[in-house]
């Protein structure tokens, strides 16, 4: 499919830097301030014991290593490549090669404290760093803090290596403004592109689906740290801010590399057959990469890119029954190789003007592929990054099951609304097989350097 709201176009490069090494504390040492594994060693206390006394060593073998005082937590898996940094000039997880897995989550800020804000963000970056490099968060970890307190890290990802995980962050336009109001002293700093998404003809969007102050993308080809890292993240978080609304993805719908084969839908059609790829830098810059806008206020996201994320049910059941012809008419491509239906193989760039013995274009006019395409649309394209979901049911027999989008653009104002709402009024496959029932827009700054925070600049 091409590059567009359901089944599109996208791109590019890891950021760069390099990971903190984890703490490595010393045989018998007391245990590390910083992020990585808190232990100490049956050496240790028994020279703790010469300068204090068996009370100070009892003392801390209860008070910080909890019941087991000779146990210590498993150092953090070595990096086997599975490893992708989280500092960089630009955020991770837009460019990176697609992981197979997502949870992301958007948060509301319950304080309206700045100082309180910028605090968590400090604190949500060490998280990030820690947990995209295989460690735990915290200082003491899942299991090395006080028995009688809650652990700094909620441990189900102790056995697991990082699993390329990446955490990208976003900021929504309510954290700037809210009920008519400044936030946080951010008044003038709300970028011009960031918009409040227009009512799409058919959207069903669900309030507790939509919106929020700031986003979180977690990828990862191991579920269970993607899950972690949002969870920790909530964690952290409490008292400050709370999820809106979060979505698990089990399986990418574009590949964001020329490495990577074209993915399936939950249709069973190839999606993202015309994304932006990594190797794509000089569309990235025209297509991604947002610049320093027009403001002073607003060059802050110069480097950033914005993010959509549309949750869209599929009528899954309704396709089930329709025919392959029909199918690949409302596509506008072959269901097993993925090549237009004008001739070619899957990458064949479609020819629009070729008609059947009707008369007719062979790719419909009301075709996905048609009215997603770049040469329909001005010539626009994304970067997409969405995943297959299944959510259960609805109650009435039917799957809750679909398409999370998730496209990076240079300005949505031009790159994504004109394109959807030309769908969401023309596109068949849109009109009768899916529902928009979630909807989010986010300004996505650039990277952060080493000893800055997330959204460093927009606070500068």
């Amino acid at each position: 499919m091409s590059g567009c709201p359901f089944g599109g176009q996208p791109p590019v490069d890891s950021p760069t830097g390099s990971a903190a090494a984890p703490d490595t504390p010393s045989d018998g040492g007391m245990p590390s301030s910083g992020g990585g594994t808190r232990r100490l060693s049956r050496r240790g206390l028994l020279g703790l014991a010469g300068v204090g006394g068996a009370g100070a060593v009892a003392g801390i073998a209860t008070g910080l290593l909890g019941h087991d005082a000779l146990a210590t937590a498993a150092a953090p898996p070595a990096d086997n490549g599975s490893v992708i940094p989280f500092f960089g000039d630009r955020q991770a997880g837009i460019t990176t090669a697609a992981q197979d897995r997502l949870h992301m989550a958007a948060f509301d800020v319950t304080t309206e404290d700045r100082a309180a804000l910028i605090q968590l963000l400090k604190d949500w970056t060490a998280a990030a760093d820690a947990m995209t490099a295989g460690r735990t968060t915290g200082a003491t970890g899942a299991v090395d803090g006080p028995y009688d307190a809650p652990p700094e890290d909620t441990g189900e990802a102790l056995d697991l290596d990082a699993g390329r995980l990446t955490l990208t962050f976003g900021f929504g336009a309510s954290l700037f403004e809210k009920d008519g109001k400044a936030r946080f002293g951010l008044a003038g700093r709300r970028p011009d592109a960031l918009i409040d998404l227009p009512h799409f003809p058919g959207d069903a969007l669900e309030p507790n689906r939509t919106g929020g102050d700031i986003v979180v993308q977690a990828c990862a080809d191991d579920p269970q740290v993607a899950v972690h890292a949002i969870r920790n993240l909530a964690r952290i978080g409490f008292g400050k801010a709370r999820v809106r609304w979060s979505q698990l993805g089990f399986g990418r719908t574009s590949s964001t590399s020329r490495a990577q084969q074209t993915p399936r839908n939950l249709f069973g059609f190839k999606d993202g057959t015309n994304n932006l790829k990594a190797e794509d830098a000089a569309l990235l810059d025209g297509h991604v990469w947002a610049g320093a806008g027009t403001r002073a206020g607003e060059a802050w996201m110069a480097g950033g890119s914005y993010l959509v994320a549309r949750r869209i049910r599929m009528h899954i059941e309704i396709w089930d029954r329709t025919s392959l012809r029909e199918q690949e008419g409302l596509i506008g491509r072959t269901k097993g190789e993925g090549a237009p239906l004008s001739g070619g193989k899957e990458f064949t760039a479609p020819d629009f003007a070729v008609k059947g013995n009707d008369g007719e274009p062979l790719i419909g006019m009301d075709s996905h592929l048609r009215l997603a395409h770049a040469d329909q649309n001005e010539g626009v394209r994304m970067l997409r990054r969405g995943y297959n979901y299944t959510d259960g049911s609805d109650g009435l027999g039917h799957l809750d099951a679909g398409l999370f989008l998730i496209a990076f653009v240079k300005d949505p104002r031009t790159h994504y609304v004109p394109m959807q709402m030309t769908m969401a009024k023309q596109d068949v496959l849109a009109l009768e097989y899916l529902k928009h029932t979630g909807s989010g827009l986010f300004a996505v700054p650039p990277g952060t350097r080493q000893g800055g925070f997330i959204g460093e600049g927009l606070f500068a």
